[in-house]
């Protein structure tokens, strides 16, 4: 068996404002990777797709998804709208020998440990609480109430995140091409690695 037919399951975390989706971004592409698409409760954009930026459903439908335990993981995002990793589809992909990128929260990195002992679970980190501070603020998205709340929240995140034993590895986002050269070497190892002993 070669290692390009061994399917593989990576989550990304991160908070706010640690270069986490461009990071994403740039190993989805290194990997020709699949993106793993979330259900969610809240309303949809005009912009988004239904299927392709998320799959839009009922809160009604998203709990009885629950219940049929078609979530990988789940959780409810700043106390209003519920997101989830479908397992269908991340079956599907693995089945195929691809890798699947998962871009969720710590909540939903925990649960992946548990469910998915075998993924590779990785954190970014800013390099500094003064320059998350910066970067949520040189984002020009919101007001600086909203600011503080994120910046509190991923405060907490990152805390968790190092507590919870979930995650295997931490990688610091202080240069982003070296996050992003050290992300892909990371899943290359494991990758050649489960590979070999396949």
């Amino acid at each position: 068996m070669t290692e390009h037919t061994v399917g593989l399951l990576v989550v990304i975390s991160g908070p706010s404002g640690v270069g986490k989706t461009t990071i994403v971004h740039s190993i989805k592409d290194d990997f020709n990777a699949v993106f793993s698409v979330s259900a969610t409760t809240r309303p949809q954009s005009k912009k988004e797709i239904d299927g392709k930026d998320y799959f839009f459903v009922t809160p009604e439908a998203f709990e009885a998804k629950i219940q049929l335990n078609e979530f990988l993981e789940h959780a409810e995002v700043f106390g209003c709208h519920r997101y989830g990793t479908l397992r269908e589809p991340v079956t599907t992909v693995l089945s195929s020998g691809n890798i699947i990128l998962l871009d969720i929260d710590v909540q939903g990195g925990m649960q992946i440990h548990k469910n998915m002992p075998e993924s590779v679970r990785i954190f970014i980190l800013p390099p500094s609480d003064d320059e998350l501070l910066r970067r949520l603020e040189a984002r020009g998205r919101e007001d600086e109430d909203s600011i503080q709340r994120r910046f509190r929240e991923a405060k907490s995140e990152i805390r968790f995140a190092q507590e919870s034993g979930a995650y295997e590895y931490f990688i610091t986002n202080d240069n982003l091409d070296l996050a992003i050269a050290e992300t892909a070497a990371i899943i290359k190892n494991v990758r050649t690695n489960t590979a070999s002993s396949s």
